[in-house]
Order: structure tokens, then C-alpha cells, then sequence
């Protein structure tokens, strides 16, 4: 057997592992990387550490710091009350306002599971208490997160973009965010049609009392649900990152909260995610939700000043957010306290420890012969359809940034001959392998499915897998037909 399918069959080794056990798929990769590289390879530690992306470890730490301040201190909170304030209560408005939420926060930083896991338990108890789909409003928060989720200061488009950098291929940040959000925005366009968003026109508005209880609709003669039911929220102890929540245990994209990761799975279909606990979420913030402190100004600011530093001045992400995080850990310890705990260290793990055996792979030149394997098919566009297709399914039960960082250098040796327009296929694989996110088994789905109160659990998860199964059978060849057949880039 050649090292080289030896170093792929280790791969395929390192996701079937991460997708059945609890254990982190960067730390798999590591021992991967160590094994492959010594005994297969013959390469040392600088070689083996060639590939270690420091620039992304510093992004990825730096953003994801900077935003557990902005939890710890209550910003998101008050972003989120908000933004339901602009829409006065129209219901139709609602979900729209949770994708347009989650895809700004993911958009300035936050890990897309750490946004859901922020929005979501908001956005199940105005479904609950409105009579919303659950399924809508769950499907416009992950797709909202990930419609923001590439953006040139994002965790994902961070790592894509350097991804492209690294292997020397043609990129263009604006088409990628513009394709994601393009594309989740369709998607998000075609769920609310489907699921009975236009019937929720003719609810009007509603309106709140003072302490947050139950709003009452004002059109339609429709009584919305009572306010008091609590909204679920996981429960459990948070494993290793590399489990997959709520199914197959999905390897690290962020986890319940932005410093861990979902439960693992390890129960059957339809039981998964039934242990909940109660996490009150009211429409009406209380005084202190409403009220902008010194603390929650200055991390606004922040934010702003992150997006300026990075767009117009084109100044390193990571560094800048780190700089931004201490100043405001030294003006607010008390907020900040918590703030490196809350890192998301096993993201962190899983994204250096997946390109580092990637490095590896490129050091002894797998890349180039599996690349070179699937052009040798003689029609690059059939072998690009065939990588969308894979990193959807992989990513349904894997980690999407995980397969995007090991899916981009396998298609290096035919975008560099100039066969497939290399900006397209960079979208398309990242589009394939981010939307499938809304299923149970990624951790969005599993956040999503147990924020949900008063919803029949089994039909639930029944709803979510055979939507999550439609977006990946449709999705892709969708991607690949738009972005990859006109050739971008």
C-alpha cells in the first residue's frame, strides 16, 4: 500500500472516530500527524510542525475572546432585545429579525454555534409563544448564522480565506461572503414560504406588557401561546470537542455554548437531546437587559472598531481583537473574569490540529496525487460536483470547517491548471459544507432542537433530519451549477 492512501485511509480513520466517539477531531489529527508523519513520512517535528497555522490560532483566539466578553457583559443580550424592538412586534417580521441577528453576529466574530446558542433559545420561545413553526425559526437562526458566517472578520471565513491563501489559489473575500449569504438567504427565503411564513402577515402586530408575559395579538383574532412556558436549554455534561451533538457527534465548530461542545451522541434517533433544564427567554428585556452600561458601549465600540480595523485599515484580525479584549479586561475585570475560560479552546484544537495533518499530507505529497486522482476522471466538472457532495455529507456528521480545510488542498492540482475557476469552487464547497448545519446531528441542529419548549420532541427531530437530508441531496448541485459551471474566478 502506498503512503499515500495510507495517509488518507488515516484520515477517513481520524472522521470516523470524531463522528463516533467523544473525542476531538483536532486532537485525532495530531496523533495522526505525529504517527503518519514519523513512521509513514520519515519527516521530524519541524516538518510535522510546518503545518501548524499559527495565524489562524491567533484569530481563532483572539475573536472568539473578544466575544465572550461581550456575552459576559451583556451585549449580546441587549443586541438581541434590540433588534425586536425595530420590528414592533410584527411576527412576520420575527424570524427575519433572528436570521438577520445571528448572521451579524457571526459576521463580526462569533463561532456560528455560539451565535445560535445566543439567539436561538430567544427566537424557540417567540415561536412558541406567537404559534410560529419551530422548524422555521430554527432554520432562519443556523441559516442566518451561517449566512454571516464567511465574512472577512468571521471564524469561517478567517480560515477559508486562509486556507486559499496557504495553498496559492485565486480568492476573493467579498464573492465567498457574498455567496454564502446569498445562498442562505434563498434558502431562508424558500423555508419561511414553505413553513407558513406568509400566513403570518395577517397576524399583525403584537404587544407586550411591561414585565414580559404573554403578548397578545392584535390581528387575525388568533391568541398567541402563553409567554410563561421556560425554554429549554442543554443539559449535560459538555464533551470533548469532536462529538457530535444530538447525533453522530460532530467534531468542534463550536459547541452548546462558545466554549464547548454539544453532548455526544449515544442514544437513538428521536431520544437525543430530551435532557433539559429551563432557561427562561422573555421577548420584553428586563431594566438591566434594556439598560446600556460603560461596558456594553465600549464593547460596541469595539466591535465597530474591529470591522474598521480589518476592512479599512487591513490590520491582522486576531491580533486586533486580542488588543481590544485585554483593553477591555483591564477596564472591566469583573465582566472579563470568565472571558479565556469561555475561548473556544476546543474549535481552537480541532482547526490546528485538522491543517496540521493537512501539512503533513502536503509535505509528502498526498494532495497532489489525490488531487491528481480525482482530475484523472478527465471531466473537472464532475469531480467538483463529487467534492461538493462529499463535503456535504461529511460535514452532516463532521465538522464543516474540518472537511473544507481538507477538501480545498484536494482540488488544488485542477483549479491550478485553471480547469474549474478556483473562486467558485472555494464557494460552492464552503456553501456545501455550512448549510447541511441545520440538521439534528450538527451541533446548530442539536442547539436548535433542544431550545425548543412545548414542542413534541420525536417530530421535531423527524422534522429536522429529513430537512437537514433535503438540503444536502439539493444544496450542492445547486452550489456547484451556480458558482462552479460559469467558472468564477
Amino acid at each position: 500500500m502506498s503512503p499515500e492512501l495510507i495517509s488518507i485511509l488515516v484520515l477517513v480513520v481520524v472522521f470516523v472516530i470524531a463522528t463516533t466517539r467523544s473525542v476531538n477531531m483536532g486532537a485525532l489529527a495530531f496523533a495522526a500527524a505525529f504517527a503518519v508523519g514519523g513512521l509513514v513520512a520519515d519527516l521530524d517535528a519541524d516538518g510535522i510542525f510546518a503545518g501548524f497555522p499559527g495565524d489562524l490560532f491567533v484569530v481563532l483566539v483572539g475573536v472568539t475572546y473578544l466575544f465572550a466578553i461581550a456575552r459576559a457583559n451583556g451585549t449580546t443580550d441587549w443586541l438581541v432585545h434590540a433588534a425586536v424592538r425595530l420590528v414592533r412586534g410584527r411576527v412576520a417580521l420575527i424570524p427575519w429579525v433572528m436570521f438577520a441577528l445571528t448572521g451579524a453576529l457571526t459576521a463580526i466574530g462569533a463561532v456560528s454555534p455560539a451565535a445560535v446558542a445566543i439567539v436561538a433559545p430567544i427566537a424557540l420561545s417567540f415561536a412558541a409563544r406567537y404559534g410560529i413553526s419551530p422548524l422555521l425559526m430554527g432554520a432562519m437562526v443556523v441559516h442566518g448564522a451561517q449566512a454571516g458566517g464567511f465574512s472577512p472578520i468571521s471564524i469561517y471565513g478567517s480560515i477559508v480565506n486562509g486556507i486559499v491563501e496557504r495553498e496559492k489559489l485565486p480568492g476573493n473575500e467579498v464573492v465567498l461572503f457574498l455567496a454564502s449569504l446569498a445562498a442562505n438567504l434563498a434558502i431562508a427565503a424558500v423555508v419561511f414560504v414553505a413553513c407558513g411564513g406568509l400566513k403570518l402577515w395577517a397576524r399583525g402586530a403584537v404587544a407586550e406588557d411591561d414585565s414580559g408575559g404573554g403578548g397578545t395579538a392584535e390581528a387575525a383574532g388568533t391568541p398567541a401561546p402563553a409567554a410563561s412556558s421556560p425554554a429549554p436549554a442543554a443539559s449535560g455534561p459538555a464533551p470533548a470537542a469532536g462529538s457530535r451533538a444530538a447525533g453522530a457527534g460532530r467534531a468542534g465548530d463550536g459547541g452548546a455554548s462558545p466554549s464547548s461542545e454539544a453532548e455526544s451522541f449515544g442514544e437513538a434517533p428521536g431520544t437525543a437531546r430530551l435532557r433539559t433544564r429551563p432557561a427562561p427567554a422573555t421577548a420584553t428585556p428586563s431594566p438591566e437587559e434594556a439598560r446600556l452600561t460603560p461596558a456594553r458601549t465600549a464593547t460596541l465600540t469595539s466591535l465597530l472598531a474591529l470591522v474598521v480595523a480589518v476592512l479599512v485599515f487591513d490590520l491582522d484580525a486576531g491580533l486586533t481583537a486580542i488588543t481590544l479584549a485585554v483593553l477591555l479586561s483591564t477596564a472591566w475585570p469583573k465582566d472579563s473574569r470568565k472571558a479565556t475560560g469561555e475561548i473556544a479552546w476546543p474549535t481552537v484544537l480541532l482547526i490546528c490540529g485538522v491543517l496540521t495533518y493537512v501539512g503533513v499530507l502536503d509535505e509528502m505529497g498526498t494532495i497532489t496525487w489525490a488531487g491528481e486522482g480525482v482530475g484523472g476522471i478527465g471531466m473537472p466538472l464532475l469531480a467538483a460536483v463529487l467534492l461538493c457532495y462529499i463535503g456535504a455529507l461529511v460535514s452532516a456528521f463532521a465538522s464543516s470547517v474540518g472537511i473544507m480545510g481538507a477538501l480545498i488542498p484536494l482540488a488544488v492540482p485542477f483549479l491550478e491548471r485553471g480547469e474549474i475557476g478556483a473562486v467558485g469552487m472555494v464557494a460552492a464547497l464552503a456553501v456545501s459544507a455550512t448549510v447541511v448545519d441545520v440538521s439534528p446531528f450538527s451541533t446548530n441542529g442539536a442547539l436548535v432542537l433542544a431550545a425548543a419548549p412545548d414542542v413534541d420532541r420525536e417530530r421535531f427531530f423527524r422534522q429536522l433530519m429529513v430537512y437537514g437530508g433535503i438540503v444536502v441531496a439539493v444544496v450542492p448541485a445547486a452550489a456547484w451549477l451556480v458558482m462552479v459551471v460559469p467558472g468564477w474566478g
